[in-house]
């Protein structure tokens, strides 16, 4: 059960990065987190309601809550730079949030085995590889590398609140509407500051309804991928599941390549494999 949900995991995180990567080329990536996330509102809101969510309210919502401030921050960055750079690179390159989770057992005593040191010079190796050489004819942009090494940074932490905020299964659907509340308050507040400085909210031929049953996916799948992980860290080691969950970037980059036909050269290519070595060494250790 635990390989299955983990790789389901990967799966719905994968496909939830490709779809808002390609959403935020035509529509503000602020825009595409809102109304996402807020169809996931909607939607987790009726699942609190039909479980009795209600019922495991308490001080350990706060984790939830500090996930909910985060995660847009974190998701705004990360959609930004899959509009700005390569989704082969951009997406593992994603992936090393998982070091957050390391930062955090390293403050409560734990000590990193040979592995996870590997893991964090692997991944670094992957950065400066994947940061540097060209992409048709033009460099990956530095706001790209910078903006994905923030989002992972969100992301890992966005994990380790999520992983406080909640015991049971009710009590983790109560814990992403609760966070899902919070990223659409932050979402919408920040929407509203960068309308009123001039920014557009919607692109010139107006909002894409068209579009719609896309962003359901991103947010729904998003949503999904948080409650799989966390089925799979229940019912198994956490280290198996968060070596399986962490492929997502496989996925994204399948895609990207199968659809989008993308090319990498190989240092690229070498660049964007070796952070996600690095993330699986991390996550092994």
């Amino acid at each position: 059960m635990t390989a299955l949900f983990a790789l389901a995991t990967s799966l719905l995180w994968g496909l939830a990065d490709f779809g808002g990567g390609l959403l935020t080329r035509r529509t503000p990536a602020l825009t595409v987190v809102v109304v996402s996330q807020s169809i996931a509102v909607v939607v987790l809101g009726a699942v609190v309601v039909a479980t009795g969510g209600w019922s495991e309210a308490g001080p350990q919502l706060w984790f939830a809550v500090a996930a909910g401030l985060v995660g847009p921050v974190a998701m705004l960055a990360f959609y930004k730079a899959l509009a700005l750079g390569p989704m082969g690179v951009v997406s593992p390159l994603g992936s090393i949030g998982v070091a957050v989770p390391v930062g955090v057992g390293l403050m409560l005593g734990e000590r990193p085995g040979l592995l996870q040191f590997t893991g964090i010079l692997v991944a670094l190796a992957g950065v400066c590889l994947a940061g540097g050489p060209q992409f048709r004819g033009a460099p990956v942009q530095r706001q790209a590398i910078a903006l994905t090494l923030l989002a992972a940074f969100g992301f890992g932490a966005v994990m380790a609140l999520i992983a406080e905020a909640s015991t049971t299964l009710t009590g983790l659907f109560l814990a992403l509407f609760v966070q899902r509340v919070t990223n659409v308050a932050a979402g919408g507040l920040a929407l509203f500051v960068s309308v009123r400085r001039g920014a557009p909210a919607l692109p010139p031929d107006g909002f894409p309804w068209r579009t719609l049953p896309a962003l359901a996916f991103v947010g729904l799948a998003d949503v999904a991928a948080n409650g799989t992980y966390s089925i799979a860290a229940q019912h198994g080691p956490v280290t198996v599941a968060a070596v399986l969950a962490s492929l997502y970037p496989v996925v994204t980059a399948a895609a990207a390549r199968g659809i989008l036909r993308e090319r990498l050269r190989a240092v690229q290519a070498a660049g964007a494999g070796l952070a996600l070595v690095g993330t699986v060494l991390l996550a092994s250790g």
